[in-house]
């Protein structure tokens, strides 16, 4: 059994306990898993725990701190995230980058009822939050499905997002967690492209400062930045908050994805940020009724990628992957 394949929890009134902890607050914790939420006093977050030790936070209303322009101002996105052993992995609002933040989803180019917009640098449209679909603690795993919606500046709806997010409970060095994205334009049609020259844009982790970065894919370690190249995973490693020992973290492809689904190019930055590039260099035109349906793994792990045993983590993958709709 691989190291990230999760075991069958044994629970007492699983189905009951999972929609008590909903009504109150989330406050969950089933026999053997110890996976759990809470609301955070501003009640604009979730955070995820297993036992005592933070998993990751899901920020659902707005995040702006001081001193930051009011124009990166967003919701919708992870941060932080940690490993198992609770270094964080993630950062929100680098100076270098205003506009990244943890692991989230966005685009430079879009296009919407005539509109030229980005949710990328947050120029016209925002993700906004609309209702939530579930927060419960099941046999195996957590859940937190969410639906949000893409508004442009004068309110108009033009898009949903359903992002379906499923924690693991951590096995050996790492923890497992599923991301499922289901975009769909409303009203009209929605045009998504990535950047110009580069193709970024779709699935992202932006990582927190760190030393001794290592980039490493099914390809073996990336020395150089790139745009293009076409991976399963990549992985990137380094020494975290001044610790002496190595974390990271791994974003997954789902294998079952069809091929015009799959990343055409990676965005990897020794800076901190990995990125599987989806539509890339050409346009995807969402259409009402006809929803388009991402998925990824993020393995956050202690060690470096072969200590965190992500090529065998990857393979189990492979085995137990089931299609994409």
């Amino acid at each position: 059994m691989s190291t990230y394949r999760p075991t069958r929890r044994t629970f007492l009134a699983a189905s009951a306990a999972a929609a008590a902890g909903l009504a109150a607050g989330g406050r969950v914790r089933a026999a053997g898993a110890r996976l759990r939420y809470e609301k955070q006093p501003d009640d604009g977050r979730i955070a995820w725990f297993e036992g005592d030790d933070p998993v990751l936070t899901y920020n659902h209303a707005d995040r702006l701190p001081a001193g930051v322009p009011e124009r990166y101002r967003r919701a919708c996105y992870c941060h932080p995230v940690h490993t198992p052993d609770g270094t964080v992995l993630t950062d929100d609002f680098p100076k270098d980058h205003y506009h990244h933040r943890g692991i989230f989803w966005s685009w430079p180019r879009m296009k919407a009822r005539g509109k030229t917009v980005q949710t990328w640098h947050l120029e016209g449209i925002h993700q906004t939050h609309r209702k939530w679909l579930k927060r419960l603690v099941g046999p195996e795993a957590g859940h937190m499905d969410v639906v949000n919606e893409w508004r442009l500046d004068d309110g108009t709806v033009v898009g949903t997002e359903t992002i379906r997010t499923t924690i693991h409970p951590a096995e050996g060095p790492g923890r497992a967690v599923d991301f499922d994205l289901e975009f769909e334009a409303v009203g009209g049609p929605v045009e998504l492209l990535g950047a110009g020259g580069k193709g970024y844009g779709g699935f992202c982790f932006r990582f927190a400062p760190r030393k001794g970065t290592v980039i490493t894919t099914d390809a073996g370690v990336q020395a150089k930045d790139s745009n293009n190249g076409r991976f399963a995973w990549a992985d990137l490693s380094a020494r975290f908050a001044g610790r002496e020992t190595m974390s990271g973290a791994a974003v997954f492809v789902h294998p079952a994805t069809p091929p015009d689904r799959r990343p055409r190019g990676w965005t990897i930055r020794h800076y901190g940020f990995l990125g599987p590039n989806w539509p890339h260099l050409e346009p995807f035109t969402l259409e009402p009724g006809a929803p388009v349906t991402l998925r990824y793994r993020v393995v956050l792990h202690r060690g470096d990628a072969g200590e965190g045993k992500v090529a065998e983590a990857y393979e189990e993958y492979v085995r137990n992957a089931k299609g994409v709709s």
